[in-house]
């Protein structure tokens, strides 16, 4: 079955999560993977999806009209087979939490640690927090340490990024709970 990503981009206001779920319920889509966010003042939703009866975007892409009309910018892209398995990562799942003062480089100089350490990065988010005259900078990772790495170890590694950068960084364990 041919799997599309789907992404959705313009100015917040309510409904566009149902507008767009509506439209892709009425023609028989499945959505196996999604993330929805509000970036500054702008919604942004990436979807893949996928219906057994469509093979190519220009089945379905004039589906999406009516958002286009309320100013929403829509992007559909065909993913090459496999593109929708999400990949088995071994290793313990942990949540990184930055704080500080808003400056250039906090998420480049925390990414590329981990990257450097093979760490995987499978969920970024970051926000403006407070007010004008003392905004905070807030950024949370999701990560997949490899095996054989623990979270002291990477405590320890962000202690010097920590000083340098002038920010709070904590690392905690997301244990798996099974259902």
């Amino acid at each position: 079955m041919q799997h599309f990503a789907l992404t959705i981009i313009g100015r917040d206001r309510p409904g566009i999560v149902s507008q767009v779920t509506e439209l892709l319920y009425r023609d028989g889509f499945n959505i196996a993977d999604s993330s929805c966010s509000i970036l500054g003042g702008q919604f942004s939703m990436i979807l893949l999806i996928s219906n057994p009866e469509i093979s190519t975007k220009e089945q379905f892409s004039n589906s999406f009209k009516s958002l286009e009309e309320t100013n929403l910018s829509v992007y559909i892209r065909t993913l090459k087979p496999g593109g929708e398995i999400r990949p088995e990562l071994e290793g313990e799942l942990c949540m990184i939490s930055v704080y500080g003062a808003d400056k250039p480089g906090i998420v480049y100089q925390v990414a590329k640690e981990l990257g450097d350490r093979n760490i995987n990065i499978t969920d970024l988010n970051t926000k403006l927090i407070g007010d004008k005259l003392k905004p905070v900078y807030v950024m949370m990772l999701e990560a997949m340490l490899p095996e054989g790495s623990e979270i002291e170890d990477v405590e320890e590694w962000m202690n010097e990024l920590k000083k340098k950068l002038r920010v709070d960084i904590s690392v905690r364990s997301l244990a798996a709970m099974e259902l």
